[in-house]
């Protein structure tokens, strides 16, 4: 009597293990694959985002009219920065393996980086240099917008942020 119990005790033991493993690989099949995300920091205050909306080529170039949308696209996880204060951006190590850039106001970057996290001045995000007359002057917010690159030099994948200047 006492064997009948323990293997009908194995018995559903086994069949909720079967149950638990069938539920999760349904749970997995209905979830999207995570987009990668961009984290600025400014003090201590930090902020994350997932890829810009209609700016993730998943994993290729963004078509040409796509870049232009995702260029002139304002706003994004805001935070405020003061004068002189050191902005932070990292990224996943799979969008540094690719490359990556920051763009404030103007360009901020000679190079792609390579490294999931790089330092900036403020200052420099928030300047403005006037093509025309060569006149710099600075903004109280900008979009810092952050760019995976593609192997032929294009992005991938864009992060939207707002830098709002404390006086």
């Amino acid at each position: 009597m006492t064997a009948a119990l323990i293997s009908w005790g194995k018995g559903r033991r086994a069949a909720a293990a079967i149950g638990a493993v069938s539920l999760g690989l349904l749970t997995l099949s209905a979830c999207e694959k995570p987009t990668s995300l961009a984290t600025v920091t400014v003090g201590s205050t930090t902020v994350q985002a997932e890829a810009t909306p209609g700016c993730d080529g998943d994993g290729k170039a963004l078509s040409k009219k796509a870049v232009t949308a995702c260029i002139t696209k304002k706003g994004g996880k805001t935070i405020t920065v003061h004068p002189g204060e050191q902005v932070r951006v990292g990224v996943d190590p799979s969008v540094a393996k690719s490359g990556w850039i920051v763009i404030g106001a103007g360009p901020v970057m000679r190079e792609p980086s390579k490294q999931t996290y790089r330092s900036f001045d403020a200052d420099t995000l928030f300047m403005q240099q006037n093509p025309q007359t060569g006149q710099t002057s600075y903004s109280k917010d900008v979009t810092l917008q952050v760019a995976e690159l593609g192997g032929g030099g294009g992005p991938k994948t864009m992060w939207h942020f707002t830098l709002k200047q404390k006086d």
